[in-house]
């Protein structure tokens, strides 16, 4: 029996459509995968089918889930079935969390309040889940304690306890390396297993090949290709979807390496500890106006604590960090793994700029034309952080911080919610600040392939367990200080 059936969605903003009519239909124990560009409509998509799309938004169209026929125009009535038949593996898991409640508490209170559990059985349910997704340990730390990858599993386990069969993850492996990114698609495969749906929507095309299944394509809120996941992957029929998988990072060129600057900031001996655990020590490099130095390492090793401490927003637990004399403090800069975090929730996006741009004296028509560099409408601007995609609030971070015209940037994950099109636009911005404008950037990613064809320098941080992180250039291992 059909899971869910969804009939002609669409969604629009003030009568302008931004999601074009869709329709889909969710098989027992068949996947479904929708690809497509940043903010092409994926999760706008998810949201009508919920009925949790922003207030400004309008869906219409008819959703069937089991026995229950439900217009999208009235998502109120979707309401009674979250969690009990149909969940979101939400794209920013800090949303989904509770701040203020320990990791394993918010798993025990789905499993007790939406499956039924004791709290005694529910808590021990918990503990198992943390555990089956290597997070054993986390149960008793905050969000704020948790790393974007971590903070990603612990949603998905909550996201998971009240039993639903259907599950909607979008984007579920953002900011995850490729063992963890395998071991989700994995937890979420084994739910058809038992007959349950699955509808995954991601950019990433190593998680849409391990899933499987039926596959949408989607482009500016219409479909564009519909097959076989394996079809699509391996012999798509539209241009724009051979551009897609064209565009991953394994086909990139080499960046043509440039001479160094001038040391911007050197580390020496540098040791952190987090949650009683060493995470990195005796860490040392300099790292010189221009260059870019890859960061890689699984989710959980450091590589957002190694930021903090760089930046001065945390002290080393060993060690010391120096940075070039005469540069303020505004010229070091973080690009954060998560944006919305880092948005004033109640302003436009536009003011927001606008209110940076001011700040640091720079023109209004340096946003104007940075927005088609970033591949970002205008009328994005209009907008509250709430009602645009993680993938074009990414981009909006980075043009927010380009206003500052930093000397330093530490990018944590700057391209985790980008599809390969856009996230190649936005390393090459990176890679032209580095050139033009002399910027030091510590670039933290989970994709080699991506760091391998853009850093001067790699640093490798190892599972915290392993004895110290590895030094190495894209390709050979190198000694002494990253010039």
């Amino acid at each position: 029996m059909t899971l869910l059936k969804a009939d002609d969605i669409t969604v629009a903003q003030g009568g302008t459509p931004i999601l074009h009519p869709v329709s889909l239909h969710l098989e027992p124990g068949e996947p479904l995968v929708i690809l497509g560009e940043t903010g092409s409509g994926k999760s706008l998509l998810a949201q009508a089918i919920m009925g949790t799309l922003p207030r400004d938004l309008a869906a219409r169209g008819r959703v069937v889930l089991g026995d229950h026929l439900l217009d999208a125009a009235r998502p109120d009535r979707f309401r009674p079935l979250w969690g009990r038949q149909i969940a979101v593996l939400p794209q920013e898991p800090w949303l989904s969390l509770d701040p203020l409640m320990r990791a394993k508490g918010q798993v025990t209170e789905a499993h007790h309040l939406v499956r039924g559990m004791t709290v005694s059985d529910a808590g021990a349910q918990a503990t198992a889940d943390l555990d089956r997704l290597g997070l054993a340990g986390a149960g008793t730390r905050y969000p704020h304690e948790l790393s974007g990858g971590m903070a990603q599993r612990v949603a998905i386990a909550a996201a998971r306890a009240g039993g639903a069969r259907i599950v909607i993850a979008d984007e579920p492996t953002k900011g995850l390396d490729a063992a963890r990114r395998d071991e989700v698609a994995d937890l979420l495969l084994a739910e058809l297993a038992r007959g349950g749906g699955l509808l995954v929507i991601t950019h990433d095309l190593a998680l849409a090949r391990r899933i499987g299944g039926r596959m949408i394509v989607l482009r500016e809120g219409r479909v564009v290709e519909t097959s076989p996941t394996a079809t699509v992957m391996g012999a798509p029929t539209q241009a724009y979807t051979r551009d897609l998988i064209a565009a991953d990072p394994e086909n990139w060129e080499v960046r043509n390496r440039r001479p160094a600057g001038a040391p911007v900031l050197t580390a020496t001996e540098l040791a952190a500890d987090r949650g009683g655990v060493r995470l990195f020590s005796d860490l040392s490099f300099d790292l010189s106006a221009g260059r870019i130095l890859g960061v890689t390492g699984p989710s959980g090793c450091g590589k957002s604590t190694l930021g903090d401490v760089v930046l001065g927003l945390a002290p080393p637990s060993a060690g010391r960090m120096s940075r070039s004399a005469g540069l303020a403090p505004t010229a070091f800069q973080k690009l954060y793994q998560d944006p919305v975090a880092a948005f004033a929730r109640h302003c436009t996006l536009g003011r927001t700029l606008a209110d940076v741009a001011r700040r640091h004296g720079e023109p209004q028509d340096r946003i104007d034309r940075l927005m088609p560099r970033l591949g970002l409408a205008p009328v994005l601007l209009t907008r509250k952080p709430d009602a645009v995609s993680g993938g074009e609030l990414q981009r909006l971070a980075l043009l927010r911080l380009l206003l500052v015209r930093p000397k330093f940037i530490f990018a944590d994950e700057p391209t985790s919610r980008l599809d390969p099109i856009t996230q190649k636009q936005v390393i090459d911005l990176l890679c032209e600040t580095a050139a033009t404008e002399g910027c030091a950037i510590m670039l933290v990613s989970h994709d080699p392939e991506l760091v391998a064809r853009t850093a001067d320098h790699v640093l490798s941080l190892a599972p915290a367990k392993a004895s110290e992180p590895e030094l190495s250039g894209p390709r050979v291992k190198l000694a002494g200080h990253l010039g």
